[in-house]
């Protein structure tokens, strides 16, 4: 039976804002070690957070072992999508990179989830966690340090405000972090001037397991499979674009599609409603500070290019719980320090891959047309940076959380 609504005693090991892709997976894995927590969520009870739209999720290898392990993904009522190969290339660009997960000892380098459908799981899942006490709707308003927990104030729908404790105040509220700003947290920003939009679309031939980016001046096409027969498309235009981009129809969005993809999974059928996001990288200078951390995306926001977003975020978090598991105290200061040691060089990494990436295969100066195409061939015909690569993908760079690496 999960605990009720807002509790007269509530004091709490960990709070976590923002009830969303990370703070939700965060929330199973504490209950999962015996841990009481407050998931204070903007979203009202019956309602999914704003972030479980029709975007396509990329779960790599180590994210599927570690929602597994949380018992999410047995929840999903929608098939997901195998990735099985990843085919690269890049308009103008000669060479093509395809990776083949049976190449490598795999079955797939992990799973395409409707962000709607991975909600739903979600939702499912928090409803068997009996240590979780949801605070819904409630916006988080400050927080307080004190001896041995921190203070939090909130407010609900009506404007009245609560007062709640934890030991561990976590901060998964997204790029616009109210919780990393109340800390005083500064953070990075790097505007690509670019607008992403998502939607799903139908082609001549079905999904077979083959996930696609094509590279263009004004950022990135992808097509990925996924479960439904349908592909999740991600296409990137320039800021400037986007409004006239946004008022196609859907016949004129396709042809849009298809000229910057090309023909490879024959003529573009029909499309799904499209959502748009500007791409704007946000990183934080700090992951912690007195009894608190930051997670996901209020941690650092990345280009969406190579699907690291929400895959980053799960380790952040699974992470935590892993250190959290092995002290009576989640806020201890030692603690908290370990957290921001591990997550260094695997955050580092993959915010050096997405916005490298993103630099080199944007804009159309023709001088750098000869060293694209110089690293398309070198990753075709050398192993070690195969490997590499291929590292990335399924999910494991630096100091890998142990359920991510299929260890229950």
């Amino acid at each position: 039976m999960q605990p009720p609504d807002h509790p007269a005693d509530a004091r709490h090991d960990v709070a976590i804002i923002g009830g969303g892709l990370v703070g939700a997976s965060l929330a199973i894995a504490l209950d999962r070690i015996g841990r009481h927590v407050a998931l204070v969520e903007a979203a009202p009870p019956g309602a999914l957070p704003a972030v479980f739209d029709e975007r396509n999720l990329s779960f790599a290898e180590a994210t599927v072992h570690g929602l597994r392990a949380l018992g999410v993904l047995q929840k999903l009522r929608a098939p997901a999508g195998a990735i099985r190969r990843i085919h690269v290339s890049r308009q103008g660009d000669f060479g093509r990179v395809v990776l083949d997960a049976k190449e490598h000892g795999r079955e797939a380098f992990g799973q395409v989830v409707v962000a709607r459908d991975f909600g739903q799981a979600l939702e499912a899942r928090l409803s068997e966690c009996t240590r979780v006490t949801r605070y819904r709707p409630m916006r988080f308003e400050g927080s307080d340090p004190g001896d041995g927990a921190r203070t939090l104030r909130l407010r609900d729908a009506d404007g009245q405000e609560k007062t709640i404790a934890a030991r561990l105040l976590v901060g998964a509220d997204g790029t616009r972090s109210g919780v990393r700003e109340s800390l005083g947290i500064g953070a990075d920003e790097r505007d690509f001037g670019q607008t992403l939009f998502v939607a799903r679309v139908r082609a001549e031939r079905a999904p077979d397991g083959t996930a696609y980016e094509r590279f263009g001046p004004d950022g990135p096409t992808a097509l990925l499979p996924r479960g439904d027969g349908h592909f999740g498309v991600v296409h990137g235009v320039a800021r400037a674009d986007a409004d006239a981009v946004a008022a196609l129809d859907d016949a004129a969005w396709l042809a849009r599609i298809q000229a910057a993809f090309g023909w490879r999974v024959g003529r573009l059928l029909a499309t799904g409603p499209r959502s748009a996001y500007p791409i704007v990288q946000v990183v934080a200078r700090a992951l912690v500070a007195d009894r608190a951390a930051i997670v996901g995306n209020a941690a650092q926001t990345l280009h969406p290019i190579g699907a690291q977003g929400f895959n980053l975020g799960l380790r952040d978090a699974l992470t935590l719980a892993e250190l959290i598991e092995g002290h009576d105290d989640p806020g201890n200061a030692t603690l908290l320090g370990e957290h921001a040691r591990r997550r260094e060089d695997d955050r580092n990494a993959t915010l050096q891959f997405s916005g490298g990436l993103a630099t080199l295969t944007a804009g159309d100066d023709a001088t750098l047309r000869p060293l694209r195409s110089l690293g398309f061939a070198a990753v075709a015909r050398l192993p070690a940076l195969r490997a590499h690569l291929v590292g990335g993908a399924l999910g494991y760079r630096g100091d890998v959380p142990r359920l991510c690496r299929g260890d229950a």
